[in-house]
């Protein structure tokens, strides 16, 4: 496992930047931490069908998941001015307002992908070791 510390700059949007990030790397990596600030925030809450956006500033309290070359599965908390916490997965649009300091921990010598489930109906995450493990 490598660490690889990442910082995001204002204007970029959080998901695709750690998308990107990760495929010109080429490897299977999580997001061990987060910290930093958004514009805006669009999270898809538990069971919701669509996402909400909030408006900013918002501070990143938070933020996990997994990259892969088949895209991100990020959940991330964010507060607003007055201190109300709201979280759930990250969707595109997460525009960072200062900066967002990210820590990723990259896997060489796995493959990560998403792949349906028949129990979920979801893609879901599948790991496998790469050729040389």
């Amino acid at each position: 496992m490598e660490l690889r510390p990442l910082r995001l700059e204002p204007g970029d949007d959080l998901r695709r930047a750690l998308e990107a990030a990760c495929a010109e790397s080429g490897t299977a990596a999580f997001v061990v931490s987060g910290i930093g600030s958004l514009t805006r925030a669009r999270l898809r809450l538990a069971a919701a069908n669509g996402e909400t956006e909030l408006s900013g500033p918002l501070e990143i309290l938070t933020l996990a998941g997994s990259l892969s070359a088949d895209g991100a599965h990020l959940h991330m908390s964010v507060a607003d001015a007055q201190g109300r916490v709201c979280g759930g997965h990250v969707g595109y649009g997460n525009q960072v307002r200062t900066t967002a300091e990210v820590l990723v921990a990259v896997l060489p010598d796995w493959q990560l992908t998403r792949e349906v489930d028949a129990a979920t109906g979801y893609k879901e995450l599948v790991i496998r070791p790469t050729s040389s493990t």
